[in-house]
C-alpha cells in the first residue's frame, strides 16, 4: 500500500510548526500505524534527514503514549483503539493522511508529534493516596464489593491517560480523564476515607493546568480508546458539589473554591 503523509513538524513549543509531505511506499496492510511511521523514518534516516518524532512505548494500547491526531480524529478512524492498534488496512491505498499532535494549551508540543502530558500526572498526584488499612491480600479481600461497583470501577480504571479526550473536546476539557481517575476509587470502599477531599484537590489541579470547562459535548467518550462513559463526569461533578457543600467556611475560603 502507498500513502501520502502530511506530517506536523515542530522543533519545540516556542517555534513555529508546519506540515511537511512524505511518501509512505510499499507499506504492508497489516502494519500498524506506528510501524508505518517507522518505515518512513527509516527512509528519512537513510536519506540523511531527521526522522519524525513521535511518542510510543508498549504498542499494545496500554501506555497511552501514542497520542496523535489522524485526519483530525484522535487516534484515527478505528473506534475503541489507540493509534498503535490502528492498522493500515483501515485506510485506502493511495490515501492522503494528515498527522498532527494533540492541540491543547495544557499539552505543549515538545517536538513534532510529541506533546508534554505531565499535566495529567499532576492531577493524579493531587489526589494523593488511599489510607484504608486493608492489611495483606487476604484482609483486603474480606472487604465485600458489589459486582456492579467493581465493574464500574474497573471500567473507569481502564483510562490510559492518553489525552484523546482533551484533544477531541471543543473546549479542551480534561473532565473525562479526571472523572475516570476519581470514579474508580469513589466506587470502592477503599476509596471512601478521602473521597471528597480527593475530588476537591483533583478538580482544583485540573483548573490550575488551564484545561477548558466541560459542557458535555460527548466528543471525549467517542474518542476514548477505552470507551469510558461520560457518566464518570457526572459522578465527579456530584462529588465535587458534596465536597464544597460540606466544607467549613474557613476551609472553603482558604482553598479558593468556596
Amino acid at each position: 500500500m502507498n500513502f501520502t503523509l502530511k506530517v506536523w513538524r515542530q522543533a519545540n513549543a516556542k517555534s513555529a510548526g508546519r506540515l511537511e509531505t512524505y511518501a509512505a511506499k510499499e507499506i504492508p496492510s497489516d502494519a500498524s500505524f506506528l510501524e508505518m511511521i517507522d518505515i518512513v523514518n527509516d527512509h528519512l534516516e537513510a536519506d540523511g534527514k531527521e526522522p519524525i518524532a513521535f511518542a510510543h512505548d508498549c504498542r499494545e494500547g496500554i501506555c497511552g503514549s501514542c497520542s496523535m491526531m489522524i485526519d483530525g480524529v484522535a487516534h484515527g478512524p478505528v473506534k475503541g483503539a489507540a493509534t498503535c492498534q490502528v492498522h493500515m488496512r483501515s485506510f485506502k491505498d493511495g490515501q492522503v493522511i494528515t498527522i498532527e499532535p494533540w492541540r491543547s494549551v495544557a499539552f505543549p508540543v515538545l517536538k513534532d508529534l510529541v506533546t508534554d502530558r505531565s499535566a495529567f500526572d499532576r492531577i493524579i498526584q493531587a489526589g494523593g493516596y488511599i489510607s484504608a488499612p486493608t492489611g495483606g491480600a487476604r484482609d483486603a479481600n474480606e472487604i465485600l464489593v458489589a459486582k456492579s461497583d467493581s465493574d464500574s470501577a474497573m471500567d473507569a480504571a481502564a483510562c490510559i491517560g492518553c489525552g484523546a479526550c482533551v484533544a477531541a473536546c471543543p473546549n479542551g476539557s480534561a473532565s473525562l480523564f479526571t472523572g475516570a481517575k476519581i470514579a474508580h476509587l469513589a466506587r470502592l470502599p477503599q476509596g471512601q476515607p478521602e473521597r471528597y477531599k480527593r475530588v476537591e484537590l483533583m478538580v482544583a489541579q485540573m483548573d490550575d493546568e488551564h484545561f477548558g470547562h466541560c459542557t458535555l459535548y460527548g466528543e471525549c467518550q467517542a474518542a476514548c480508546p477505552k470507551q469510558i462513559s461520560i457518566d464518570v463526569i457526572g459522578l465527579m461533578n456530584r462529588d465535587y458539589i458534596v465536597a464544597m457543600a460540606t466544607k467549613t467556611p474557613d476551609m472553603a475560603g482558604a482553598s479558593g473554591h468556596g
